[in-house]
């Protein structure tokens, strides 16, 4: 039950800004960003599955640790050091030749920078991965059946800690997308409770990665409304109109929750006896 998405968007784009700023490289900086969702991942793994702590309250606890830091060294070095530590620009646009001439489709699919392509490949490589190989398998029944997964020779724990560390370096990809991919410097609490959303598009989307994307494009699409609202001279209130994403959000998760059934051994830690 990984709450702290929160924490590693929020850490992923701190370290990929700053990396990137500093070696004037922004594919280091993408790794980087990536690499610091990883070991935010691994933090939260070692104490749910050695220690046995609270998954939610490790999570929080985590969020809290990365929304202080990331203020704290925002406000000590890059406030006044910008320029330097700060300004590390942001990915190209890269334009599929001919594809991205199509009418409506070819800017929004085929002229997107490059943290977006990864997107558009990650969904279909890890639906496919997790429902269509025999490694797959083994992570779906670590969800569903441990027990089971155990009595075949599968190490459960083990499994688990690789798992949530692999997901993290997404989680990671997702907060360098926020800079590197998007406006370029750091700014404070940027993630802006996205990571929230991402686990509500996680039960919206039934566990199903496209299903998932689907819930991510609802959210997208109500944010997007909102800059629009804001832009057309909307006589409603700018703080309401700003609701809008977290108003849809829960309308849906609210129609829809009873409906999504979790893996069973969701959140709950694994004793081998």
């Amino acid at each position: 039950m990984n709450i702290a998405i929160e924490g590693q968007l929020l850490g992923g784009a701190f370290t990929a800004a700053v990396v990137a700023s500093v070696t004037d490289n922004l594919y280091v900086g993408l790794l980087a960003g990536m690499l610091t969702g990883a070991l935010i991942s691994m933090v939260l793994v070692t104490f749910s599955i050695k220690y046995l702590v609270d998954q939610i309250i490790v999570g929080v606890v985590l969020i809290a640790l990365m929304v202080g830091l990331t203020n704290f060294f925002y406000s000590a070095a890059l406030a006044d050091n910008g320029q330097e530590l700060n300004f590390p620009g942001t990915l190209p646009f890269l334009s599929i030749p001919l594809l991205s001439d199509i009418p409506v489709l070819g800017p929004v699919l085929f002229d997107q920078r490059l943290t977006t392509y990864i997107m558009f490949v990650l969904v279909p490589v890890v639906w496919f991965f997790l429902f269509k190989t025999r490694w797959g398998l083994r992570i779906r029944a670590l969800g569903e059946h441990p027990l089971a997964a155990d009595t075949v020779g599968i190490n459960v724990n083990r499994w688990r800690f690789w798992t949530v560390t692999a997901a993290g370096l997404i989680a990671g990809l997702g907060g360098a997308a926020l800079t590197l991919g998007s406006i370029g410097p750091f700014v404070r609490d940027m993630s802006a409770g996205q990571g929230f959303i991402a686990l509500a598009c996680v039960i919206l989307g039934r566990w199903n990665p496209f299903l998932a994307a689907a819930a991510a494009l609802l959210f997208g699409f109500s944010r997007n409304f909102r800059i629009w609202a804001g832009q057309a001279g909307s006589e409603i209130p700018p703080d309401l109109i700003a609701t809008t994403p977290y108003v849809v959000t829960l309308l849906a998760v609210a129609v829809l929750v009873g409906r999504a059934v979790g893996p069973r051994a969701v959140g709950k830690p694994y004793i081998k006896g």
